[in-house]
């Protein structure tokens, strides 16, 4: 079941790697500009800083973590479909923070690192695309050095009642609509409330967290809790 996840995922996200940055900002109405933002300034990024941003996609948290970054630091975009990949490595071409950035095919459930490698560990709007969350951050935690950070920038389950049906209508009923008209194919966008049906609640992620050894972990519900941020430090 993994492995037919894995080969679902990587196809859906082949098919709309070059609409992805646009259908992002049309599907969220611009808020997930605004998520990142907020995230950027919670993440205890020091000039020399060696972070990595797994399922990194077209590579746009990566960008924006280089940028603050003096000349020591370095980000490793990783992600397993080359597709976006090469996305990120076209935009990487013409970046003016080229020289702290590297792109790397690989997989989230088995990261190519040593352990405590990194000062941060990233993952933004995929959690819920891996075969295991737990197996994802239990990696994570393994690749950041003790006293770094885990981060997960994640769509989550709003809590107040009104709100989540008024979400759940336009998540299961108009999106997939919209990703049909601007992609022409409504299977994408389709697999965006299917991958939330099974994910944990914001709560439950925090339990999540803490099972897989990380401490003093946060969680930050954004937008009416259609998104969540949560730091784990090691």
């Amino acid at each position: 079941m993994e492995g037919d996840k894995a080969t679902y995922v990587h196809d859906v996200f082949s098919k709309i790697a070059r609409q992805y940055d646009v259908m992002n900002s049309v599907l969220s109405f611009q808020q997930h500009r605004l998520w990142r933002n907020f995230a950027m300034r919670q993440l205890p990024i020091q000039p020399n800083s060696r972070i990595l941003d797994v399922a990194a996609g077209t590579g746009a948290w990566t960008f924006a973590m280089a940028r603050r970054l003096g000349p020591e630091g370095r980000v490793v975009g990783l992600d397993f479909t080359e597709a976006m990949l090469d996305v990120a490595r076209e935009r990487l071409a013409t970046s003016p923070d080229k020289d702290k950035i590297q792109f790397i095919h690989g997989n989230a459930m088995d990261l190519p690192f040593e352990d405590d490698a990194f000062d941060i560990a990233t993952i933004g709007f995929a959690l819920r695309n891996v075969p295991s969350v737990e197996g994802c951050l239990r990696e994570m935690m393994r690749v950041v050095k003790p006293g770094g950070v885990v981060v997960s920038l994640e769509l989550s389950k709003p809590d107040l009642v009104w709100f989540q049906k008024l979400y759940y209508f336009y998540f299961y009923n108009i999106l997939p609509r919209i990703g049909q008209l601007v992609v022409g194919d409504k299977a994408p966008y389709a697999w965006l409330p299917e991958s939330l049906i099974d994910f944990p609640n914001r709560h439950q992620l925090e339990d999540i967290f803490h099972s897989v050894g990380l401490s003093h972990v946060r969680s930050y519900p954004l937008t009416l809790g259609i998104a969540a941020l949560h730091i784990g430090w090691k």
